[in-house]
């Protein structure tokens, strides 16, 4: 059966609107129960009563004059209505009818006001949008066209049309409520906002009211994307835009507010990044963990992959690791008297085995036992030995008198005897024959005592803590990664690897080794430039060869209670200190990685030198 009459009024777009606003300002209170929309106390269409023709009395004498008043009403759209029903065209026509059923100029006009009635209605359903109370109106016009033509095509047609009216406006209703209790129905569901809005366009497509629903709860899904993104809550966010897509396909609103969260997304994830790498501009201790924090909080908003991520990680563990510094990088120290210190690489943090395994040939039990040792931090370590040079800078600012000079004597190379003897009147000045050294060259004749005191005048003049290198941190050096016999591998060194004794080498006075590397030949004899031959794979020069070095341990038989944390071996008024480091004189089995030797702390020869280490 036809459904009698209509219900639910439209809310107007400006009530909508402004409760939209106060949504918004109360967003913080209770954003997510709000009204979107303002509902009045009264949203149906008024009953409209059965219409009754009022009563017209005609008479042969007032019939003709009736007749034209109702032609005069039809002409002017004055149907069936108005301050006096009964001067209306419907009314006039319907009485003249009763009284002249055949007259055809009455049944004519009859017609003509019942389609101008049917045009009437379908005019107010058109203007719906525009003002509600048209609904009404096409109401009244439906209940005169009952009574008018009940079986007419045209006026059951317009009936239909009327009745969809009413259920969308039913659906708007229901939807706008929704929208109150913010049942937006973003997963399909029967009685959200979203359902009822779409019911109400396919009642009546391209219904303003059901449109404007629509966009309202699109906005209140875009408005839970962006509160999610203000919580650092992107995945929440992505849902929510998602969501929203999905309820007017081919607008650009969505997009709009991806576009700003993502926007959003990258400022809060660019300020976090900038935050961490501040906060690590002084890499103490309370710096790094609150540049960890940053990271954690980067870690929950960044898309997978993003780089500000991998910025930050990597300078937190650099700075962790490095301080100010990166693993590789050479750098000097200022002076305040004037100058530069000695140049330093960045040794990388990490761990290695030390010491020589039983199998290795050549290895002593002072070697042993093997034990893994790992570096939490990275250090600095001079990329040459100290030079003559700089060491004369040393003592030149201090006065300080070796222990070879003011015992006055060291040993040197005897190229007559091809021995080690004792020589008179040598000291840091002279090179491995007891003949002056130029700057350039590693500085010999110095005791373990005379190392650390330039170690610590380094300190005193740049304010950083130099030192010599312990045990462990030079043999991590020496093998740069590697865990073989010799720093190289375990055969003769590679072309130009340093200076070792080599099978094909020859003094001045044309000695050769009696204990070389067969086939390899250096082109020296004595101690080279300092860094005349290739580094090490971590930027370290003739760690391996040249000459031996001092390192701040004390000597120990074995490795069975050294430290494991790369610290040095140190007792208090220790007589016997370590040397690491093949040097030019060495045999192979000497010039091993593992290979280490006791002398006395006041030894000074043409074989030792030294290198320092700073922390970082």
């Amino acid at each position: 059966m036809r459904r009698a009459c209509g219900i639910g009024a439209c809310v107007a777009l400006l009530a909508a609107m402004a409760a939209c606003g106060r949504r918004e300002k109360e967003a913080d209170k209770a954003a997510d129960r709000a009204p979107l929309v303002t509902i009045g106390a009264d949203q149906s269409v008024s009953p409209v009563p059965a219409w009754q023709a009022p009563r017209v009395e005609v008479t042969a004498a007032n019939a003709g004059a009736l007749r034209k008043r109702a032609e005069a009403a039809l002409k002017a759209g004055q149907l069936y209505g108005g301050t006096d029903p009964a001067a209306a065209a419907i009314p006039l026509f319907l009485a003249l009818k009763q009284h002249a059923p055949d007259d055809a100029r009455i049944a004519r006009g009859l017609r003509e006001a019942q389609l101008a009635l049917v045009d009437e209605g379908r005019e107010a359903l058109a203007a719906i949008d525009e003002d509600p109370e048209e609904l009404r109106h096409a109401h009244e016009v439906a209940a005169v066209a009952r009574f008018l033509a009940p079986g007419d095509a045209r006026v059951e047609a317009f009936l239909d049309r009327l009745d969809r009216a009413d259920e969308a406006a039913r659906a708007n209703r229901l939807g706008e409520l929704a929208l109150n209790e913010a049942r937006l129905g973003e997963k399909g569901e029967a009685n959200g906002a979203i359902a009822y809005f779409r019911e109400a366009l396919r009642e009546r497509p391209g219904d303003t009211r059901a449109q404007q629903g629509l966009a309202a709860a699109e906005s209140a899904l875009i408005r839970r994307a962006e509160k999610a993104a203000d919580a650092d809550d992107y995945d929440s966010a992505a849902y929510w835009l998602d969501a929203a897509a999905g309820v007017r396909p081919g607008f650009a609103t969505v997009d709009d507010a991806r576009e700003r969260i993502a926007m959003q997304r990258v400022m809060r994830v660019n300020g976090l990044r900038d935050a961490g790498i501040t906060e690590l501009a002084t890499p103490t201790a309370a710096g790094l963990r609150r540049a960890r924090e940053r990271l954690a909080q980067l870690l929950r908003i960044a898309a997978p992959g993003d780089p500000s991520v991998v910025e930050l990680r990597t300078r937190i563990e650099i700075a962790a690791h490095y301080g100010l510094f990166r693993p590789g990088q050479a750098f000097t120290d200022a002076l305040s008297n004037g100058g530069r210190g000695p140049q330093m690489v960045v040794v990388p943090h990490g761990a290695f085995r030390m010491g020589a395994p039983e199998s290795e040939v050549g290895a002593g039990a002072e070697e042993r036992p093997v034990r893994n040792i790992r570096f939490e931090r990275g250090f600095a370590i001079s990329r040459t030995e100290v030079t003559v040079g700089e060491f004369r800078r040393f003592v030149a600012a201090t006065r300080h008198r070796a222990r070879s000079t003011r015992r006055g004597y060291s040993t040197i190379y005897d190229a007559r005897s091809g021995n080690f003897v004792r020589a008179g009147n040598v000291d840091w000045h002279d090179d491995y024959g007891g003949r002056p050294a130029a700057d350039n060259m590693p500085v010999l004749h110095i005791s373990a005592g005379d190392a650390a005191k330039y170690a610590q005048w380094l300190s005193a003049q740049t304010g950083q803590r130099y030192r010599l290198p312990s045990e462990a941190e030079f043999e991590y050096v020496l093998r740069a990664g590697g865990q073989t016999r010799y720093p190289w591998g375990d055969g003769a060194p590679p072309i130009k690897a340093g200076n070792f004794t080599g099978g094909i080498d020859i003094s001045p006075s044309g000695r050769r080794w009696t204990n070389a590397f067969v086939g390899y030949g250096d082109r020296s004899w004595g101690p080279a430039l300092a860094g005349s031959y290739q580094p090490n794979r971590w930027g370290v020069h003739d760690i391996a060869g040249n000459v031996s070095e001092w390192v701040e341990d004390c000597w120990h038989g074995n490795f069975r209670r050294a430290p494991r944390d790369g610290r040095p071996w140190v007792n208090p008024g220790c007589r016997t200190q370590v040397i690491r480091g093949g040097s030019w004189a060495s045999s192979p089995a000497h010039t091993r990685s593992a290979w280490r030797q006791g002398t006395d702390v006041n030894n000074t020869s043409a074989r030792i030198g030294f290198r320092v280490v700073r922390d970082i």
